[in-house]
């Protein structure tokens, strides 16, 4: 069925592909903490081990809201690894098992997902007139703030 909730055809494409690509960051970013989470190492290894923890078992909840907002506009979610390669904003980094370089990394991938989603608030609203995208990016973007504030806290 057509969703009919007064945004433009053209304009839900738009903004559903623009979340595919959050959405890609989200997953990117999940799977990175996640490895984090299993390869960290040193004195301080429990307490990150279960704080890396936490935050990738938020970031796959950012990433479930994403996608089914993805859905609510009428479009698909692209969730094959191809796609997610294809579309993400953030980048793959060598192993390492060093605390500092990990918090380091995932906290710059949090600020370049926030300034994205700082950027789509204000497209969404006035490029493509959805004011209810651009509400759930603002949410999404305040959570990744708070997330990106634990991160670096450890770096202090």
């Amino acid at each position: 069925m057509k969703v009919n909730t007064g945004i433009l055809p053209e304009h839900a494409k738009e903004v559903a592909l623009e979340l595919n690509k959050a959405l890609a960051d989200e997953l990117v970013l999940y799977a990175k903490t996640r490895n984090c989470h299993w390869n960290i190492e040193g004195p301080s290894f429990r307490d990150l081990h279960l704080f890396f923890e936490e935050q990738y078992e938020t970031l796959e909840e950012f990433g479930d809201e994403v996608a089914e907002r993805i859905r609510a506009l009428g479009h698909y979610a692209l969730g094959r690894y191809r796609d997610v390669l294809d579309l993400t904003h953030l980048l793959e980094s060598e192993y390492t098992n060093d605390a500092k370089t990990q918090i380091k990394e995932l906290l710059d991938d949090h600020e370049t997902i926030i300034r994205n989603l700082r950027r789509l608030i204000d497209e969404f609203d006035q490029k493509y007139n959805d004011k209810g995208t651009s509400d759930f990016v603002t949410g999404l973007m305040e959570k990744h703030e708070k997330l990106a504030w634990m991160l670096r806290s450890y770096l202090k």
